[in-house]
This record gives C-alpha cells, sequence and structure tokens, in this order.
C-alpha cells in the first residue's frame, strides 16, 4: 500500500519552474486538451491538423514527432524526477493530464494534473509502487498516443519512443546522474537501470520495452570531440519552419 504524501511547496515550485508542471485550473484556448481525448482518433488527427498550422509543419508526421518530444518532457520527465527524486508519486495517467496552451504562449506551454495527489511507497513495496506510476505514464498515457499518433501520421513508432527515450536518457545522465546526494544518486542509478534494461514491454503498453533499443553509451564526436550519443531515427526537426540545422544528435548530420 502507498503512503499519502504530498509534494512540499519547495517540490511544486521545482517541478513547475524546471519541467513547467501545474494544477490543473480548467481549459484555457483551443489548443488546450485533456490527453485522454487524444487517443480517439479523429480527434488526434483534427489536433494534429491543428497543430500543423500552428508549426508551419509540412505533414502530420513531422507535427506528431514534434508533439511527442514536447510531451514526453512535460510528463515522463517530472514524473520520473519526482519519483527518483523525492521519492513520490504522481498521477500522470492520460485522464489526468490536460494539456495547456494559454494565448500568447507557445503551441503546448506546459500540462497540468487535474488531481495532484502525492504518494510514497511502503517500505519494501518500492518495485510494485514504481511500476504502478510507469504503467500509468507509459501505458496508460504516452504509449496509447504513440499508437494512435503513429496510425493517424503514418509515422514509425520507433521515432516516437526514440523521442521519449532521448528525454529519459538525458533527465537521468544529464540532471539526476550529476547529483551529489548520494541517496539521490543512488536512486537515480538504480531506476535508471530498471527502465533501460529490466522493464517489461506491457509497462510501456508494448510486448517488448521500447526504450531499451535506443540505449547505447555514448562515444566521442568527431566533430566536437565530446560524448555523444546519435540517434537511430530522425525526428524531423530540420522539417519545421524556423530550424535551421539538424539536431547535435541527428543520424543524417
Amino acid at each position: 500500500m502507498n503512503i499519502q504524501s504530498p509534494l512540499a511547496q519547495e517540490e511544486w515550485a521545482g517541478l513547475s519552474q524546471y519541467f513547467s508542471l501545474h494544477k490543473h485550473t480548467g481549459p484555457c484556448s483551443a489548443y488546450s486538451v485533456k490527453a485522454s481525448e487524444l487517443i480517439e482518433v479523429q480527434a488526434c488527427s483534427d489536433y494534429l491538423d491543428r497543430l500543423s498550422v500552428l508549426l508551419d509543419s509540412p505533414s502530420r508526421g513531422v507535427t506528431a514527432s514534434q508533439f511527442i518530444k514536447r510531451y514526453a518532457f512535460l510528463t515522463a520527465v517530472p514524473l520520473l524526477y519526482a519519483m527518483t527524486v523525492y521519492n513520490k508519486g504522481l498521477d500522470f495517467s492520460a485522464g489526468n493530464c490536460w494539456l495547456a496552451s494559454p494565448p500568447g504562449y507557445s503551441w503546448l506551454e506546459y500540462v497540468s494534473l487535474a488531481e495532484a495527489n502525492a504518494a510514497m511507497p511502503e517500505t519494501g513495496e518500492r518495485q510494485g509502487w514504481r511500476d504502478m506510476l510507469l504503467q500509468a505514464l507509459f501505458a496508460g498515457n504516452l504509449g496509447r498516443l504513440i499508437q494512435v499518433m503513429s496510425g493517424v501520421a503514418h509515422v514509425p513508432k520507433a521515432i516516437l519512443w526514440e523521442n521519449v527515450a532521448v528525454r529519459v536518457f538525458s533527465l537521468y545522465e544529464k540532471r539526476i546522474g550529476l547529483s551529489v546526494d548520494p541517496q539521490e544518486k543512488a536512486r537515480g542509478q538504480a531506476d535508471f537501470q530498471y527502465l533501460i534494461e529490466q522493464a517489461p514491454g506491457a509497462l510501456f503498453g508494448e510486448k517488448h520495452n521500447p526504450l531499451r533499443r535506443f540505449y547505447s553509451r555514448p562515444a566521442s564526436s568527431p566533430v566536437t570531440g565530446s560524448p555523444l550519443r546519435v540517434r537511430k531515427t530522425c525526428c524531423f526537426y530540420y522539417e519545421v519552419a524556423g530550424s535551421a540545422d539538424y539536431c547535435s544528435n541527428c543520424p543524417k548530420k
């Protein structure tokens, strides 16, 4: 059983400041929508078409890829951060997430939670607690959106899942991995290893773990000399209006 443990004020402030997480107060524009609504084929198609216009995107496929990159940052990253750093769980299922685009802001400014209750695992129960959080986030939200968007936008699921994987890798390697707190760092190593090596596909709504195939140790870049993990797929960022170049880790570069 979980122990109810509300996020402290400074914990909420951190999630809001760094990952744009909010508590839901109601829809605010035509581009604000409940995540569960996008699992419907027609609603998803209409949403991608509206975003394509807003982004000046050449196709639904390009739009879907940019959307999943942003949405993974706004959902997977704060959930995993709270889970690992605070040892607290939030509900990131599709029915609890709202995508918000207030007038005057970007096309997807932040995600808000309808219910923002948090819970910690009881002693010895963290494995099951962690699986519950991951299943709600991935199988119950991101994985379902990827399944639908892949179909309506005719874009391979591998591209969309790698967009998620890139966010997860960055969080654990560049933010949590640099922590000086030994307990936080140990949890980060354990959670990251579980995500990329041991978590079963069912937690993601897939037959196999969709993150595992994209993980490799960064290699020295011949261009910059710095460690770099080159993507296995291209996210089409260069096709969006205003994008002057490929991503630094693009396989086409």
